[in-house]
């Protein structure tokens, strides 16, 4: 009893099978049913109940199938009642993609150039079958089936044509990775070869799975870089990134966040599209408040598995983001209009693998019209959309009502129509093409082996294709301007720019290259000039954590965030930072110094204590006013030279201390002026000479002191002879210590002319170098051994009568002596540049003041006005008191 219901209805299939065989094309697309099935028959089986839309078909002695999306439906139509009643509504259409009927166009022009070339394929013809999937995979099951039964709705297990000529050879489809798989996995149970013009996908080399599945090459290195130096490029470090939620976006979050790490780039996010659903897509809330907190987003993914992060932008109203993705995802398909769409995606950027254009391609568009292809039964859908134009329904026939029939496709504008190739329009050209250079290879080789009229009637079956396409066929196919095959060891992307153009219409524009040879070889090539970066954006947009640093600061990390977020710090003097966000400042040259704020450095000017200057003049004037004072004195103690005063404690040493004190003077100006090598060691070894020379003088008067009151006594006046041998040989031998101790520094290490880029701000100050400091500070402690020395002697010999007596005024000078380089040491220290040597010339004036002033005003105040009371007699009348 079931085989004999199981036969009859076998028997009914055929007879519906040859009916349909016998209808006009346009019927038959009208009635869109093969066979008439009972209710039964129709719930017996689930591929029987799947809606198929009717297919564009065109004999040939071999078939090749097409499956094509050119909108976005809602993915089942079926309403259930109960188990066998089932109603069907119209198509949902959320999204019309009529740029996508350039993918089916490129299948038809090749068939076209193939069969025009009768020795391509040995005189067989070539014909196709194409449906319209919908991006809908009950649709590509059905439509996948009904390439074999040859109707639509799909009669399984069942060739619908009448004849065995036109078998089906192979299949160009999908476009994205989930209609390429459920369409793969029938047509690989029948070995029928498929090549899918959509991104390529790893998780679609499984050879156990989808056997008959072939994809074209891409070089997802090539693309990673050029999306990096993409970003360095412009500077942008903080960005976002979006994939759909398959193993496509997987492998290219995990490849991309890799390669921002290795640039110095960070993922400000990292977000996964959900896979689209209509019923879902305007209600869910994909982004939050992630894609606000950066200005670029790179984008990864095909304008079906983005729709729903199309819509959420749109209804959460996301602009100023400048989005980075790929040709997979046009931007010009986005179903809001030229001027919504421009005002959301607007300065976008997009990579495309660089393909030549298909030579003849755009003639045949533009030949292209709805009376020239009556079997296109997409075509009208697709007219009345580009040309804005509604059509008729009449007995299943449908008619576009005010649309002339000879418009072309060329004088659409571009955010509808664009008359370059498409990328996917290029791997379908390339398909057919290697299809029919595979199928050319098999006739070849039947022709070598039989006589040309056998093997034409020998049957061709499809997976007679597959060693031909494992061969490389597929990637042969797609001809020498393909940059895809990652055999081919320079890859090209072109950089376009969504822009709005003068005419209110919107168009991607290419704006740049990238030429990717190896890791270590790599060409960027953009004209920033002839970028638009959208509505929103008044100039280059940037993307950073915190901001930029600008010139003149430097990064500084923050603790506990991202190294891509920081705080900027200025740069220290003498540091400048000329571009933006730099890790470090640049030290200037010795010779130039910062401008506030740290961005440029300018040439340092050569500067010196010179005559010139306030300071220097300053100086000047108190060493000749204190010279000619000296000499002063000197004068007026040669013009007294007998009286008592000037006798007391050696006539001569008060000429060689009044002299020296003038050679002391005047060392200050040696020390004013530009520096030369005779001028740096000049100077010093003659303060240091005439110093020792002065404070020896003083060592020998205090002594003098001394000895000459004891020289009173009885018997002590040829001491005072000896005393005043002895007072010269202080004065030699002081000396000579200090001039032995000068030719050593002169000898080893010199002082030299140097400069001191440091002292002064914005100065290069010419200085001397003292060479050995350890020298320079033994010629001051020889001074101060002598200082200390005469102090320690005049100290003693204070309580001395004082009329003639030098002690007191020797202590009194010895001690500001010993002040004014006690305090210049630490001053001389802590001072740079030209103060320095203001502040040596300021202690040997002050010291020198100080002795002159000590020692021999008191004096000249005696000899000028109280000589009369100066006598040798009133000094001895006050000697025995006190020796006693």
């Amino acid at each position: 009893m079931d085989h004999k219901l199981v036969t009859e209805q076998v028997q009914i299939k055929k007879r519906h099978c040859l009916h349909m065989a016998h209808l006009n094309q346009a019927q038959a697309s009208a009635l869109k049913i093969c066979p008439m099935l009972t209710e039964e028959e129709q719930s017996s089986t689930l591929l029987s109940a799947i809606p198929a839309s009717p297919g564009y078909y065109q004999d040939g002695d071999v078939i090749i199938g097409g499956l094509f999306s050119l909108r976005a439906t809602l993915r089942d139509t079926r309403y259930m009642f109960g188990f066998q009643d089932t109603v069907y509504l119209p198509d949902f259409v959320f999204v019309a993609l009529p740029k996508h009927y350039q993918h089916l166009l490129a299948m038809v022009f090749a068939v076209e150039q193939i069969n025009k070339d009768v020795n391509l394929l040995f005189n067989l013809s070539l014909g196709f079958s194409i449906f319209n999937v919908d991006f809908t995979e009950m649709k590509a099951v059905a439509s996948s089936m009904s390439l074999f039964s040859g109707k639509s709705p799909p009669v399984p297990n069942y060739n619908c044509r009448m004849e065995k000529k036109g078998e089906l050879m192979a299949v160009v489809g999908g476009v994205s990775t989930l209609i390429t798989t459920q369409s793969s996995r029938v047509l690989s149970l029948y070995n029928v070869p498929q090549i899918s013009y959509g991104p390529f996908d790893l998780s679609l080399r499984d050879r156990a799975q989808l056997p008959s599945l072939y994809q074209f090459p891409r070089d997802s290195a090539a693309l990673y870089q050029g999306i990096i130096r993409l970003l360095l490029h412009f500077g942008w470090v903080w960005v976002g990134l979006v994939v759909p939620d398959d193993i496509r976006g997987e492998t290219f979050l995990r490849d991309m966040t890799q390669e921002m790490d290795n640039n110095g780039l960070c993922v400000a996010f990292a977000e996964k599209i959900p896979e689209f659903s209509a019923e879902e897509m305007v209600e869910s809330d994909i982004f939050d408040m992630k894609i606000s907190s950066t200005n670029v987003s790179v984008v990864f993914g095909d304008t079906y598995s983005l729709m729903r992060l199309t819509y959420n932008i749109f209804c959460h109203f996301v602009i100023g983001t400048i989005f980075v993705t790929t040709s997979d995802w046009d931007l010009t398909t986005v179903p809001f209009g030229p001027s919504q769409s421009y005002t959301y995606f607007g300065g976008g950027l997009s990579f495309s693998f660089h393909m030549d254009e298909i030579p003849g391609f755009k003639d045949f568009l533009r030949s292209v019209q709805p009376a020239k292809y009556p079997r296109d039964i997409f075509i009208q859908d697709v007219w009345s959309m580009l040309f804005e134009c509604p059509y008729l329904s009449k007995d299943g026939i449908r008619k576009l009502s005010r649309c002339a029939q000879n418009d072309t496709l060329a004088s659409r504008s571009l955010h509808v129509w664009d008359m370059n190739t498409s990328a996917q329009s290029h791997k379908v050209y390339a398909a057919v093409h290697a299809i029919a250079q595979a199928l050319h290879e098999e006739l070849s080789l039947r022709q070598e082996e039989e006589s040309l009229e056998k093997a034409g009637s020998l049957p061709l079956h499809p997976w007679q294709l597959h060693p031909l396409l494992q061969r490389g066929q597929l990637e042969r196919g797609v001809g020498k301007g393909n940059s895809m095959n990652d055999k081919i060891s320079t890859t090209r992307l072109d950089i376009f720019n969504y822009q709005s153009l003068l005419n209110g219409t919107t168009a991607q524009v290419k704006v740049g290259e990238f030429i990717f040879e190896s890791q270590d070889s790599q060409h960027l090539f953009i004209n920033d000039e002839l970028i638009m970066w959208g509505e929103r954006h008044n100039g280059f947009p940037s993307a950073h954590c915190l901001g930029n640093c600008p010139p003149g600061f430097k990064k500084q990390a923050i603790e506990r965030k991202s190294f891509c977020c920081y705080s900027c710090s200025p740069c220290p003097d003498g540091e400048i930072a000329n571009e933006t966000d730099m890790d470090e400042c640049i030290k200037c040259p010795k010779d130039h110094y910062s401008v506030k704020p740290g961005r440029q450095c300018l040439p340092k000017i050569l500067t010196f204590l010179s005559y010139e200057e306030t300071l220097g003049v300053v100086l000047v004037s108190v060493a000749i006013s204190f010279f000619v004072l000296t000499a002063l004195i000197l004068g007026l103690f040669i013009l007294y030279r007998h009286t008592p005063i000037v006798r007391a404690n050696n006539t001569n040493l008060s000429y060689v201390l009044l002299v020296s004190l003038m050679l002391c003077f005047l060392c200050p100006l040696l020390f004013i002026g530009q520096p030369s090598p005779a001028t740096c060691a000049l100077r010093q070894v003659f303060f240091a000479v005439v110093f020792s020379v002065a404070v020896s003088a003083i060592l020998a008067k205090t002594f003098i002191v001394v000895v000459a009151f004891k020289a009173t006594r009885p018997g002590k006046a040829s001491q005072m002879r000896l005393v005043s041998r002895g007072s010269s040989a202080i004065v030699v031998l002081g000396s000579l210590i200090q001039g032995c101790i000068c030719m050593v520094w002169l000898g080893t290490s010199p002082p030299f002319p140097d400069v001191d880029s440091q002292a002064e701000f914005g100065h290069l100050v010419l200085l001397c170098n003292e060479g050995s400091p350890a020298t320079f500070y033994c010629v001051l402690g020889y001074l101060g051994f002598l200082a200390l020395l005469s102090l320690m002697i005049a100290f003693v010999a204070r309580r001395l009568p004082d009329t003639f007596n030098e002690a007191k005024m020797i202590t009194f000078s010895m001690l500001v002596f010993c002040s004014v380089w006690v305090c210049f040491l630490p001053t001389y220290l802590s001072t740079k540049g030209r103060a320095m040597v203001a502040v040596e010339s300021f202690a040997i004036l002050a010291s020198s003041a100080g002795l002159l002033g000590c020692i021999f005003l008191p004096k000249c105040y005696v000899i000028l006005l109280r000589s009369d009371n100066i006598s040798r007699k009133k000094l001895l009348e006050h000697i025995p008191s006190i020796t006693q």
